[in-house]
This record gives structure tokens, C-alpha cells and sequence, in this order.
């Protein structure tokens, strides 16, 4: 039996004037996950659990079987695993997002104008971070280069309480005054914030990427606090060896702590410009080896979210649909018994650029069990159905048994 897991980040969304007042899941064109909700189990299911905020960890963490409760311990050490940062108990480490910030003078003025830096390139963001690791590094805090405009920074024996951090994404075009870090501990790491605003914003690789009219990387952003985490083997908690082929670096540190094969793809990038057929030969390639499971993690829907291109976000469901799932599905085919579960980890929606607590959609076809399913995969039809599934991280282990 093999499975797959389609995790399309950030997919579900809620009725939008600019598309007819209609979601991206119900105008997108998307022939084969709608053939499988015909003929298999369409429901919500509830990924974020109450009192946790609505973010990709603790929600694919949810998706894979994970309970957040007993096994997050913060999204920047799952991150920091994927960079191949060898942490210690005490140390503690943050997101380190490369921002674009407007040209106040005071930093508290500031807005939010771009979370990532208009998607700033790797060996650009590499230079920066090293930069800044020369200037503020130290003993005590250290910065590690990631991919794109995602870092992190480590902290000697730091403080994990009292520091209410915000993500960036969370205030696209807000003035950052009533975001910047707060509570007792935070005084070092908003310091240091601050610093890189003056060591980036004049830097020769922003101002080279003025000249090409692209945002400059002008301040760094600190968020996602944690601690070490401890994540139980996938194999040894559900008896299959799984495969994990993302863009992104949460999910390959979810991969690393949970002993699933990470799978690097060359060119991807987490945005709708990613190698969507690079992805599908990988995820053909570790079936043939071998691998029962394999989650493919596909972030283009979140981050056309976060932006809010409308159009973009369809075109996104509907290149996965055709260059990832269908391909795989067909390849599937060839085995006597195979089983699909296609849903995203939290919705994105267009209207509010962020992350929501709502249950999401969820779809299940098994080639052994097919049923009546629905018309279409959408958030309507998966409510209509009245399949819900109050813990998302029973899901893993309901797909597996089904």
C-alpha cells in the first residue's frame, strides 16, 4: 500500500469580491482532486488546536500526527534543524525573516511593507546574514543563513518566556509600532533589530537591487521563538517510512526530527515560480525506492495568500492539481492499493493576508474503498458533508487504517 500526502499550504480560503466572490478552491480548474472527491471522503478537519496560533508547524505537525501540545516546542528549531544547526537544551532560536521596511527615521515609525524582501534570492540573503553576523554576532547570539529571506538566530543559553513576537507576515503594510517585540526579555533581540536597519539598508547588495527595482532587504525581523525539539520517529510511530519533499525549511526540519527522508528539489522555491514537476519526479522517485508514505509540501497557495493575488492563488491549486497530483495519481495506479489525502494545513485567506484558526478541507481516496463521494473538493462541499474531525492529528492515523 502507498500513500500520499498533497499538503497545499494555506489552499483554503472564504468567498472574495475579485473572484465572483468565490474561493479559490471552488474557480480553480482541478480535475483530478475533484475525481477523487467523487469518489471518495470529503470533510473539515480542525489542524489548529485551541489556544495555539494558526501557524504552518503546528499545523503540518497536526497533519502528520503530531499533537501539538505535547511535542512543539517552537517553530525556528524545527527550522534551524533543516539549516543543519546542531542546538543545544539550553539554547534558544528564533526566525530570522530578511524584511523590507519603509525609510522613517525613527524604526518605531516604520511599516511593514514587504515580509519577504521580494523574495530575495538565497545568495543574496547569504551575504546579508553573514554581514550581520559579523556586526552583531557574538558569544551569546549567533545568525545562520536559511533559504531565501528565512534565517535564524540562535541564542546561548536564552531566555524562551516573555517575548511576544509577531510574524511579519501578519502585518503587511501596518506600521510595526504596535508590533514591535514586547515583554521583559526582548530589550537585547528589538536592539538588534534596530542595528540592522542602519548595517542593511545603504549594504551594495540592496543597493544593487534597487537598481533592479527590487525591494531591498533593509531590516531583519525576529519571531518564532523555541527550544529544541523532541519529535517521535515517523517510522516508529506509525510503521511506514515516509518521504517529505518541501521548499521550505519548517517542513524539512519537521522531516529531520521526525527520522522522514527530506527530499531537496532543485528549484524550488516556495512561491508559484517553484519546480512543481521537479517535485512530482521526486515524489515518483521515492515511491520507487521504497517509501510507503510521501508528503508533498507545497507552499505557493499560502504565500499568494499572504500577498493577495487572487488570480495567482488559483493558477497555484491549478498547477498542483495538474503538474504534481495528477502525474503522481496516475503512477499510483500502477500499484494494487494506494491512498490519497489532499488537504492544506490552515487557511490563507485573500481577505485578511494571514493565517486562520478555521478547520479546513479535507480529502481521502483509497483505491480499495471507493465511495459516493462529492461533485467537487471546495470548502462548501467538505462542510456539507458533516465529516469533522475535531483533532487533526488523528487524521495521519485514520488515513492509514482507513
Amino acid at each position: 500500500m502507498k500513500y500520499l500526502v498533497m499538503l497545499c499550504d494555506g489552499m483554503a480560503d472564504l468567498p472574495f469580491a475579485a473572484l465572483d466572490d468565490k474561493t479559490p478552491m471552488e474557480l480553480a480548474h482541478k480535475p483530478c482532486m475533484d475525481s477523487l472527491a467523487k469518489k471518495g471522503e470529503v470533510g473539515l478537519v480542525k489542524t489548529v488546536q485551541d489556544g495555539m496560533k494558526p501557524g504552518s508547524d503546528v499545523a503540518n505537525l497536526a497533519v502528520l500526527g503530531y499533537d501539538a501540545k505535547k511535542y512543539y516546542s517552537g517553530r525556528s528549531p524545527l527550522e534551524a534543524a533543516s539549516i543543519g544547526i546542531d542546538l543545544k537544551p539550553t539554547d534558544v532560536t528564533f526566525r530570522c525573516n530578511l524584511v523590507t521596511l519603509s525609510d522613517e527615521l525613527e524604526y518605531s515609525d516604520k511599516t511593514m511593507i514587504d515580509y519577504c524582501a521580494d523574495d530575495i534570492s538565497s545568495a543574496e540573503a547569504k551575504i546579508l546574514i553573514e554581514y550581520i553576523q559579523e556586526k552583531l554576532g557574538n558569544d551569546t547570539f549567533s545568525y545562520y543563513p536559511g533559504v531565501s529571506y528565512r534565517h535564524c538566530l540562535v541564542w546561548d543559553n536564552g531566555i524562551v518566556d516573555g517575548h511576544n513576537l509577531t510574524p511579519p507576515h501578519d502585518i503587511t503594510d501596518r506600521p510595526i509600532k504596535e508590533y514591535i517585540p514586547q515583554g521583559e526579555n526582548v530589550a537585547m533581540l528589538y536592539d538588534m533589530m534596530k542595528k540592522s536597519y542602519d548595517l542593511l539598508k545603504d549594504h551594495p547588495v540592496n543597493l544593487e537591487r534597487i537598481k533592479r527595482g527590487k525591494r531591498p532587504a533593509n531590516s531583519i525581523w525576529l519571531w518564532g521563538e523555541g527550544t529544541k525539539p523532541a519529535l517521535d520517529s515517523f517510522m516508529d510511530k506509525f510503521n511506514k517510512k515516509g518521504s517529505m519533499i518541501s521548499a521550505v525549511d519548517l517542513l524539512k526540519g519537521i522531516a529531520i526530527c521526525a527520522d522522514m527522508n527530506s527530499v531537496d528539489v532543485d528549484g524550488a522555491t516556495g512561491y508559484i515560480d517553484t519546480n512543481f514537476e521537479g517535485k512530482c519526479k521526486a515524489a515518483i522517485e521515492e515511491f520507487k525506492n521504497g517509501q510507503d508514505l510521501v508528503y508533498i509540501h507545497v507552499e505557493a497557495p499560502d504565500e499568494c495568500g499572504h500577498r493577495g493575488e487572487a488570480q495567482n492563488k488559483v493558477k497555484s491549486l491549478e498547477i498542483i492539481d495538474e503538474k504534481i497530483l495528477t502525474p503522481v495519481v496516475e503512477f499510483l495506479r500502477g500499484y494494487d492499493d494506494f491512498a490519497v489525502l489532499v488537504c492544506p494545513d490552515h487557511p490563507t485567506p485573500l481577505c485578511i493576508k494571514t493565517h486562520s484558526s478555521d478547520p479546513v478541507p479535507y480529502l481521502i481516496y483509497s483505491s480499495r474503498s471507493e465511495i459516493d463521494g462529492v461533485d467537487a473538493f471546495t470548502e462548501a462541499t467538505a462542510k456539507s458533508t458533516g465529516n469533522y474531525i475535531a483533532e487533526g492529528y488523528t487524521m495521519m492515523e485514520y488515513f492509514l487504517t482507513k
